[in-house]
Formats: C-alpha cells, structure tokens, sequence
C-alpha cells in the first residue's frame, strides 16, 4: 500500500522560507500526478502546486512566482519550496499521489499523507 509521508512544515515569520518533503513508500503501478494540497482553519483544501509524471507543472495564482514543486524520482520525493511566506499561507500542507495500483486497475486512486503544519507570523 503507498504511503506519503510529509515533513518539513514549522512556523516562520513573514517573507521566510520552508522546504517541505514529501517521501512515499510502497508500490505503485502508474503515477499519474504527484500534488500539494492546503487546508487553512475553516476553509475547504486546495489545490497549492501539481507536477505530472510527464513533468508539467501547475500552480494556484496565489502562490505563482513564489511556489516551487520539484521531485527526485530516484528518492521517490516531491518537494514544495516555498519562499516570501506570508500569514495567508498558514495551512496544514497535504501532499497528494494520483496513480494506478495495479495493471488490472482501470481507475485512478488518490493518496494522501497525513499533512504538515505550516504558520507563518507577521
């Protein structure tokens, strides 16, 4: 069974910077895309940055320009750097995998870590 594991989070001041790392384990057949979630206090998860396996990219305009997501297939690790925090970015980071788990899976399945908490102060 996969299983993403995040870390990295903590609390910075306004302008600092996090790396956050997502590690998976266990097998799965296909990625199709590797993705980072947030969920602030009272507000639905959204999508922060996503990377396809054919390695396009995409991002929330929120966080463009500041944002960047990366991965070390030979770790199996995606990363989220994130510079110029600001207040608006406190969250609990989840980091997310869409893939296939088998040959004989015709559907796609999402996976989740158990998220990050992430704070920044201004």
């Amino acid at each position: 069974q996969v299983q993403l594991v995040e870390s990295g989070g903590g609390s910075v001041q306004f302008g600092g910077s996090l790396r956050l790392t997502c590690a998976r384990s266990g097998f799965i057949f296909i990625i199709n895309s590797m993705a980072w979630y947030r969920q602030a206090l009272g507000k639905q998860r959204e999508l922060v940055a996503s990377l396809t396996s054919s390695g396009s990219k995409n991002y929330a305009d929120s966080v463009k320009g500041r944002f960047t997501i990366s991965r070390d297939s030979a770790k199996n690790t995606v990363y989220l750097e994130m510079n110029s925090l600001e207040p608006e970015d406190t969250a609990i980071y989840y980091c997310n995998l869409n893939g296939r788990i088998g040959p004989g899976s015709s559907k796609s399945t999402d996976f989740w870590g158990q998220g990050t908490q992430v704070t920044v102060s201004s």
